[in-house]
């Protein structure tokens, strides 16, 4: 008999550009995310979006205000939201994930992040450099349901 632990996962579906969250087997919301216009792959530097299993290794970004940019994981100032800045923004929370499997294990090194973005209106479209992008709201939800450890499956 299967037993499955009571806790929070997530699975990412790259051609739905959804991501849904799960308590234990039960499904209980999904979110609209962008993941990379470059396709699927596990390449470095390839800006791809990795598939397989991952867990939540790194968890970034407590109590930050909705909005707090992240440049190599420091914090450096809030963003104007009434600003159109092209760049791939990393705001308000980070969820960094770990590859579980042979053919994603490089997956912590190439930081890919599940992170809020300054480019809402591109979710439910690929348009990231590889991570898994969220409107700012939606990453301090989930943000505050995974914890480390918490499994992640992204599928094609």
């Amino acid at each position: 008999m299967m037993q499955t632990a009571e806790i929070y996962s997530a699975e990412v579906s790259i051609e739905k550009q959804l991501l849904s969250l799960y308590f234990g087997l039960n499904h209980c919301k999904e979110y609209r995310v962008s993941t990379s216009r470059f396709g699927v792959g596990h390449e470095v530097n390839s800006f791809k979006t990795p598939t397989g299993k991952f867990e939540i290794k790194q968890k970034i970004g407590d109590g930050e205000p909705l909005g707090r940019v992240f440049e190599g994981r420091k914090t450096k100032g809030i963003y104007n939201f009434k600003d159109q800045i092209k760049d791939d923004l990393i705001l308000t929370r980070i969820l960094w994930l770990n590859g579980l499997e042979k053919h994603n294990k490089n997956t912590f090194d190439r930081y890919i992040y599940i992170h809020g973005t300054n480019h809402v209106n591109e979710l439910g479209k690929p348009h990231s450099m590889g991570c898994i992008r969220m409107s700012n709201e939606d990453i301090i939800e989930i943000y505050n349901f995974l914890s480390l450890g918490s499994k992640v499956f992204i599928r094609h």
